[in-house]
C-alpha cells in the first residue's frame, strides 16, 4: 500500500514561498523559487495563488521599511520571471505596479514609471497583454489623476505616449470617437476695462524715459518693450479668440462668427503690421544654447496684461496663436462623422477660411527663426492628420490584415460542384466567374449570344432615319441654302459614306457622272433615296396596326402572378419592403447570402433600421442581377423564419398584378 501524499497547507507554503522570495532577491536569481515551487505539494493553482501572496507579502515590507526603489523593482522583476517560467499568474507583475505607484509619492512614481516605460514590449508579448492591459489603463489613468497637468505636464505627455505605444492604433477606447471638445479649458483673463492698467503702463514708460539721459544706456541694456501699440481693446480681442479655440462649433453660428471674423482681421492685422527681426530671434537662440537653459512649457496661457507686449514679440507664442487658427481651420472644413448636419459653411465662410489659411501660412514662414521649414512641416502635419479623420470616420477599421493560421486546417470531405452550377444550369442558374463583380455583370443576361443580338446593341441607324433631314433640305420647296445644308457638314458627310457602304446598293453601282465635291455627290444620291424611300408623311398609322398595339396591351393586362414574380425587384416595390422589413434585416441577411464584412459594414454606414433593411435590398440585387426577382426573395424569407413577410410581400404581387 503507497503512501498517501502530502496535503497542501496555505500557512506553510505561504512561509516557504517568502523565504524563498527573500532569497531570489538577495541572489538575483530566480531559481530558489522554482525549486521550492516543485518542493511544495498541492495543486499548481494553490502553489501559484500562494506565491502571488506571498510577492506581495515582501513587497508590503519593503514599502513600509522605505526600501529604495530598485529593491522594489527587483520584486517586480521577480514576479515578471515568475510568469515567463509559469510559477505565478500573468496579471501578478501589474498588481505589484499598481501596489507601489499608489503607496509611493510623485517623484518616486517617476523612477517607477521608467521601468514600466522600459519594459513596453514585455507589456505586448501575448504572455502579458491580454492580462494586464486593463490593468496599466487604470494605473495610467489613477496617476493622471495624481498629477497636475500645469505642473507635471512633461511626466502626463509621457503616460500619454506610453498608452499610444502599448495599445495598437485600431484600439478605441484611446480614441476621441464623437469628436468631443475639453470645454473645460477656459482661458480666463482680464473682462473689466475700468480695472485695466494697459494705458496708464504707457504713460509711466513715458514718464519714466524722460528722466534718463541719452548715452547713459548700454546696449546690452536696451529696452525690449515692443513697438506694438497696445490697449486693453486689443487685449481683451485677442484672448477672446481663445474662447472659439476652445469650442469651434461655436463659428456655425452666425453672430458669433460676425464676432470671431472681426476679432480675428484685427489680430492678424497686428501680426501682419509688425513682424519680429530675424536676427534678434536668432540671438537669442544662441544665448539659450550657449547658457544650456531648457525651454519651459506652460499647459496654459499667462494672461496678464503686463506680459501682453512681451508675448507678441516672441516667435514661439506666434506660432502657437497662428497653429491654433489651422486647427480649427481644418476642422470647420472637414468632414466629421459625428458633426451635426446643420454645421455647413456658407461659400462666404469658406472663402473667407480659405484666404485666411494662405494668411497664416504667410505669417509662419515670416517668423523667425525658420519660418520657412516650420510653416512646410506644419502643412505636412495637418495633411497627414486629414487621413487619421478619414480612417476615423470610416469606423477605424483595423490596419493588421487577418492572416490565416499557420496549422493546415482540416480538410472537408464534400462533393465536387456539378459543372452543371458553374454553367449557369443548376438549381441558381449562375455562372459563377471567381469574382463578384465579373459574376454579377456576366449574369446580366443568361444567354450570351441573345445579348448580343439585343435590339439594344443596334447602333446603325436606318436610311430613312439618317437621310430624313437631308432628303427635306434637297425638296426645292423647302427652299433651305446650301450653305446650311446637311451634305455640306464633312462629319455628316463621313458617317453618310459610310451608312451608304453598309445598306445602299447605290453606292457600288458605277456611273459616268464626275462629281467635284464629297457635298455634291451625296445630294444626288440624297435625291435617289427619295424617290425609293416613303416620306415621313405617308407613314400613317393602318387598323391593323392599332389592333396589334391593343393585343399587346391586353396581353400585358392578363399576365400571370407567376409571370410577374421572375421579373426582378423595382426600385419602389424595395422602398416599401424595406420599411416592413426594419429590424428584422439581419435576420434575412445570412439567407441572402450576404457575407459578415458586408453585414458590419452596413452596420457602420446608417443607425436607422429602415435605411439598413434598405441598403441590405439594395447589395442583394446588385449581387444577383436578373436573378433579384419576389419570388427568390419570398423564399429567402421563408427560409429565415419570416413567414409572416414572405406572406405579406406574396399578397403585395398579387395585389399589383
Amino acid at each position: 500500500m503507497s503512501p498517501t501524499p502530502p496535503l497542501f497547507s496555505l500557512p506553510e507554503a505561504r512561509t516557504r514561498f517568502t523565504k524563498s522570495t527573500r532569497e531570489a532577491l538577495n541572489n538575483k536569481n530566480i531559481k530558489p523559487l522554482l525549486s521550492t515551487f516543485s518542493q511544495v505539494p498541492g495543486s499548481e493553482n494553490e502553489k501559484k495563488c500562494t506565491l502571488d501572496q506571498a510577492f506581495r507579502g515582501v513587497l508590503e515590507e519593503e514599502i513600509i521599511n522605505h526600501s529604495s526603489c530598485e529593491n522594489v523593482l527587483a520584486i517586480i522583476s521577480l514576479a515578471i520571471g515568475g510568469v515567463t517560467e509559469g510559477i505565478c499568474t500573468a496579471s501578478t507583475p501589474f498588481v505589484l505596479l499598481g501596489d507601489v505607484l499608489d503607496c509611493l509619492p510623485l517623484d518616486q512614481c517617476d523612477t517607477i514609471f521608467t521601468f514600466v516605460e522600459k519594459n513596453v514590449a514585455t507589456w505586448k508579448s501575448n504572455t502579458f497583454y491580454s492580462a494586464g492591459k486593463n490593468y496599466l489603463l487604470r494605473m495610467c489613468n489613477d496617476l493622471l489623476r495624481r498629477l497636475s497637468k500645469s505642473q507635471n505636464t512633461v511626466f502626463c505627455g509621457r503616460i500619454q505616449l506610453f498608452l499610444a505605444r502599448l495599445f495598437p492604433l485600431s484600439e478605441k477606447s484611446g480614441l476621441n470617437l464623437q469628436s468631443q471638445f475639453n470645454l473645460e479649458n477656459v482661458t480666463v483673463f482680464n473682462t473689466n476695462e475700468q480695472e485695466s492698467t494697459l494705458g496708464q503702463k504707457h504713460t509711466e514708460d513715458r514718464e519714466e524715459g524722460m528722466d534718463v539721459e541719452e548715452g547713459e544706456m548700454g546696449d546690452e541694456e536696451a529696452p525690449t518693450t515692443c513697438s506694438i501699440p497696445i490697449d486693453y481693446n486689443l487685449y481683451r480681442k485677442f484672448w477672446s479668440l481663445q474662447d472659439y479655440f476652445r469650442n469651434p462649433v461655436q463659428c456655425y453660428e452666425k453672430i458669433s462668427w460676425k464676432t470671431f471674423l472681426k476679432y480675428s482681421e484685427e489680430v492678424l492685422a497686428v501680426f501682419k503690421s509688425y513682424k519680429l527681426d530675424d536676427t534678434q530671434a536668432s540671438r537669442k537662440k544662441m544665448e539659450e544654447l550657449k547658457t544650456g537653459g531648457e525651454h519651459v512649457y506652460f499647459a496654459k496661457f499667462l494672461t496678464s496684461e503686463k506680459l501682453m507686449d512681451l508675448q507678441l514679440s516672441d516667435s514661439n507664442f506666434r506660432r502657437h496663436i497662428l497653429l491654433q487658427y489651422l486647427i480649427l481651420f481644418q476642422y470647420l472644413k472637414g468632414q466629421v462623422k459625428f458633426k451635426s448636419s446643420n454645421y455647413v459653411l456658407t461659400d462666404e465662410q469658406s472663402l473667407w477660411i480659405e484666404d485666411t489659411t494662405k494668411s497664416v501660412y504667410q505669417l509662419l514662414s515670416e517668423n523667425p527663426p525658420d519660418g520657412e521649414r516650420f510653416s512646410k512641416m506644419v502643412e505636412h502635419i495637418l495633411n497627414t492628420e486629414e487621413n487619421w479623420n478619414s480612417w476615423k470616420n470610416e469606423g477605424c477599421p483595423s490596419f493588421v490584415k487577418e492572416r490565416t493560421s499557420d496549422t493546415k486546417p482540416t480538410r472537408i470531405i464534400r462533393k465536387r460542384t456539378a459543372p452543371e452550377d458553374f454553367l449557369g444550369k443548376g438549381p441558381s442558374k449562375k455562372i459563377l466567374m471567381g469574382n463578384e463583380e465579373l459574376t454579377r455583370l456576366w449574369n446580366l443576361c443568361p444567354d450570351n449570344m441573345e445579348a448580343c443580338k439585343s435590339e439594344t446593341r443596334e447602333y446603325m441607324p436606318t436610311l430613312e432615319e439618317f437621310f430624313e433631314e437631308a432628303i427635306e433640305q434637297a425638296d426645292p420647296e423647302n427652299m433651305v441654302e446650301n450653305e446650311y445644308k446637311a451634305v455640306n457638314n464633312s462629319n455628316y458627310g463621313w458617317r453618310a459614306l459610310r451608312l451608304l457602304a453598309r445598306r445602299s446598293p447605290h453606292f457600288f453601282q458605277p456611273t459616268n457622272q464626275q462629281f467635284k465635291s464629297l457635298p455634291e455627290y451625296l445630294e444626288n444620291m440624297v435625291i435617289k433615296l427619295a424617290k425609293e424611300l416613303p416620306p415621313p408623311s405617308e407613314e400613317i398609322k393602318t387598323g391593323e396596326d392599332e389592333d396589334e398595339e391593343d393585343n399587346d396591351a391586353l396581353l400585358k393586362e392578363n399576365e400571370s402572378p407567376d409571370v410577374r414574380r421572375d421579373k426582378p425587384v423595382t426600385g419602389e416595390q424595395i422602398e416599401v419592403f424595406a420599411n416592413k422589413l426594419g429590424e428584422q434585416w439581419k435576420i434575412l441577411a445570412p439567407y441572402l447570402e450576404m457575407k459578415d464584412s458586408e453585414i458590419r459594414q452596413i452596420e457602420c454606414d446608417s443607425e436607422d433600421m429602415k435605411m439598413r433593411a434598405k441598403q441590405l435590398l439594395v447589395a442583394w440585387q446588385d449581387q444577383e442581377g436578373v436573378h433579384a426577382t419576389p419570388e427568390n426573395l419570398i423564399n429567402a424569407l421563408n427560409k429565415s423564419g419570416l413567414s409572416d413577410l414572405a406572406e405579406s410581400l406574396t399578397n403585395d404581387n398579387e395585389t399589383n398584378s
